[in-house]
């Protein structure tokens, strides 16, 4: 049973900085503010270690995390760290869960093939030594890719067409899922 808890945010932005942070990223988050929808966006907080109990509990203190799936999503640990967090809400605290594929395709992200496989290649290097926390980044992937979301194909200007002041994307796809 799924309890109900009191969010602080109405959104939570799961982004890869490098792939998206400057375009995409930044302007969703300001699409997001312009339609009164409180989201936190991780651009002020040091990178580099594991993911810290604040940023935690931020996941936590959402109604809905919008996860913006891009080429390399998957090379970074903080990036599935945030993914496992925001895959618990969803199962503990029914959290909304949008999955936004940026220039990559479900099945990349599900079979992680293509940039994406080639993006998870390099932390698996890297953490060869933890099989669990692989297979558990792995898993992350898949049940991510499996959720219904929004394809955001190679054509910028259709993805930055969706974010646009007063889009039907914001009215219609996301702020239903933070009032239901």
């Amino acid at each position: 049973m799924v309890a109900f808890h009191q969010c602080t945010y109405d959104s939570f932005l799961s982004f890869r900085g490098q792939d998206t942070r400057s375009a995409f990223a930044a302007h969703l988050y300001e699409a997001l503010r312009r339609n009164d929808i409180n989201t936190f966006m991780d651009d002020k907080l040091k990178h580099g270690g594991e993911i810290s109990q604040s940023l935690l509990k931020v996941i936590e203190e959402s109604t809905i995390s919008i996860i913006v799936l891009s080429k390399n999503y998957a090379s970074s640990p903080w990036c599935l760290d945030e993914l496992m967090k925001i895959l618990e809400c969803r199962k503990t605290r029914g959290q909304q869960v949008l999955p936004l594929f940026y220039n990559v395709y479900p099945s990349e992200v599900r079979n992680q093939t293509n940039s994406i496989g080639e993006a998870f290649a390099k932390l698996e290097e890297r953490y060869k030594h933890d099989q669990m926390k692989l297979r558990r980044w792995k898993t992350a992937l898949s049940q991510v890719a499996n959720l219904s979301g929004r394809l955001l194909g190679n054509n910028i200007s259709n993805s930055f067409y969706l974010i646009r002041k007063n889009s039907k994307f914001i009215r219609d796809f996301i702020c239903i899922k933070i009032i239901f």
